[in-house]
Order: C-alpha cells, then structure tokens, then sequence
C-alpha cells in the first residue's frame, strides 16, 4: 500500500506530497472474536500508512477520548438475523446512541457469515443518527476476514485521501 512513484529509466525515487495524518477511533462489537480480530487487522494496516490509532475500544464501553480526539470512527460489528432474511447489525440501538459525532467522519464495517442482506445500510443509518459523516463502509466474510480486512483498509486510505 505504498504510494511511491518511480521515474522510469532511473532510480530516483519521487515521494507523495506530505498528507496531514489521520487519526482514527475504533469501536467495536465482537461476539466471537471475529470482528475484534478484523479491526486489530485494520488499525495495524492503517498504522503501516501512518495513521493514528487513537483507540480501539467496545461500542458498549466507547473511549471517549479517543473519539474525541479522532477525525474519522470505524464502527464494526457483526451480522445477526436468519441467514437470507432479517440480517442486521448487532448492536445497531447502541451505535445509533453513540455519543454526538458531528463534524466526525465515520465507516462501518461488519462480519457475517453467509449473507449480510441490508445491514450495511442499516450500520449507515445509525451512524448517520450519531451526527457522524458517513463515507461507506464494508462487509467482511468471516471465511475471508484477512484478506477482505486488507480490502477494507487499502479502500479506506483511498478513501480518505479523496475527501
């Protein structure tokens, strides 16, 4: 995920201008470790791009310093619900009463394991409900969680970079 340009012919290596870098909250609802596991993923990707992790902590016990202090929240939780119909994030009342996050920017991602249906959209929604900006967001199947986190982190940086 390294943004370098090398000149063709030489070997003068040109670097990318200087970005300011961001800082990062993360809260997380995890019932197997599956979704805990990811955002550790996540936060050590984000880390290698110089970002700063302000905190990694538990929607029902946010840091709240952490997202104080942070320009951007990663929210993550997992799918519940029958497996074609009713999924839902876990959690969702909780993260929609999250504390005020206006002026914040904010992703979601959640784990499932079949089908994740509509609840990424539903994440969004709460989150929207926080006050947040909401810039997108992932599913990750749990069968593929490192190699869909490294997805999520590289379209994350991409991302942010834009706006």
């Amino acid at each position: 995920m390294t943004r370098a340009l090398f000149v063709e012919g030489g070997s003068r290596r040109i670097e990318p201008a200087r970005i300011e870098p961001v800082k990062a909250a993360i809260l997380v609802e995890s019932l197997t470790g599956n979704t805990w596991h990811a955002a550790e993923k996540v936060a050590d990707l984000l880390a290698q791009e110089r970002w700063s992790i302000t905190g990694l902590s538990k929607v029902k016990q946010p840091d709240y310093a952490s997202i104080q202090e942070a320009d951007l929240i990663l929210v993550g939780t997992w799918v519940h619900g029958a497996f074609v119909f009713g999924q839902a994030p876990w959690a969702v009342s909780n993260i929609a009463n999250l504390p005020a996050m206006r002026g914040k920017r904010a992703v979601g991602f959640l784990t499932f394991a079949l089908d994740p249906g509509k609840a990424l959209d539903k994440l969004d929604r709460a989150l929207g409900d926080t006050g947040a900006y909401v810039i997108g967001g992932m599913a990750l199947n749990r069968g593929k969680l490192d190699q869909h986190s490294e997805v999520f982190a590289e379209r994350l940086v991409d991302a942010v970079a834009v706006h």
